[in-house]
C-alpha cells in the first residue's frame, strides 16, 4: 500500500500504538461476500497525526471503526499497545472506547434535546462520575473552542462548525490519548473547516494526542504527519 510520511519524525522512534497485520474485513450482501479491506498491514505510532485517504469504497471508515473497537476484522491481527483487540472482552473494549478513544463524526451525532454544555459533558456523567468536574471540564473546553456564549444553546441553534466543535469537546471530555475522526470537516464550509483543523493541530502539537483522521480533502490530508492511501480491493 502506498504511503507518504515525513522523515525523521520523533513518533517513529516509539513503539507502535496500533499494529495491523494482514487485516481483512468482509461483509455479506445478498449472499455475496464483499471485501472492503484485504490484507492490510501498517503501523500507527503513538503521538502521530495520520490521515487515511482513498477513493469511496476503499475502506477508510471501516478501518477507523476497527481501530476504535466498533467492529472486528474478518481475518488478520489488530493490536493496540501490543494487545490483540479481537481477544479483548466487552468490558475492556467498552473502557477503551470511553477512556482512551475520542470519536468525532462527520454528522456530529449530538443529542437534540441537550444543550451544547450537556452534550459535551454527557460521556462523563455515568454512575460514580464526578458530575461537577465533568460540567466544569465541558465548560472549559467549549470556552477554549470559542463557544462560551453558546453553552445553553441546543444543536438546532448552532451552525455546523459550532456543532462540530461541541462534538470535539465531547470527544475530549475524558482526555483520551487517541482521537479517531471520520471526515470531521466533510459538512463544513472552508472557514469552519479551518477552525476545526486548528483545534486538531493544537491537540497534536501541544497535547501530544494521537489523531487518526479519515478525509477526502487533499489539502487537509497534507496537514497530517503521515498519510496512508487505501486502495479499493
Amino acid at each position: 500500500m502506498p504511503k507518504e510520511s515525513f522523515q525523521n519524525s520523533p513518533a517513529r522512534e516509539r513503539l507502535p500504538l496500533f499494529q495491523l497485520k494482514e487485516l481483512s474485513r468482509d461483509f455479506s450482501l445478498e449472499g455475496k461476500r464483499i471485501s472492503v479491506l484485504s490484507g492490510l498491514s501498517l503501523e500507527i505510532q503513538e503521538g502521530s497525526w495520520v490521515a487515511l485517504v482513498g477513493k469511496s469504497g476503499s475502506g477508510k471508515t471501516t478501518l477507523l471503526q476497527l481501530l476504535g473497537g466498533l467492529d472486528h476484522p474478518t481475518r488478520g491481527t489488530l493490536l493496540y499497545r501490543g494487545e490483540e483487540m479481537a481477544k479483548m472482552g466487552s468490558a475492556r473494549l467498552t473502557r477503551l472506547r470511553s477512556r482512551e478513544f475520542g470519536f468525532v463524526f462527520q454528522n456530529y451525532h449530538l443529542l437534540p434535546e441537550l444543550t451544547a454544555w450537556e452534550n459535551a459533558a454527557a460521556p462523563a456523567l455515568g454512575w460514580r462520575e464526578d458530575r461537577q468536574k465533568a460540567y466544569g471540564r465541558a465548560r472549559s473546553l467549549l470556552e477554549e473552542f470559542g463557544l462560551g456564549h453558546r453553552l445553553h444553546h441546543h444543536p438546532r441553534e448552532l451552525s455546523g462548525g459550532e456543532q462540530q466543535r461541541v462534538a470535539i469537546a465531547r470527544a475530549l471530555i475524558r482526555n483520551p490519548p487517541v482521537i479517531l475522526a471520520d471526515e470531521p470537516t466533510g459538512n463544513l464550509d472552508p472557514a469552519s473547516a479551518h477552525s476545526v483543523m486548528e483545534i486538531f493541530r493544537r491537540l497534536h502539537q501541544k497535547q501530544g494526542k494521537t489523531i487518526v483522521m479519515v478525509t477526502h480533502d487533499k489539502a487537509l490530508a497534507e496537514l497530517a504527519q503521515e498519510k496512508f492511501i487505501l486502495q479499493t480491493p
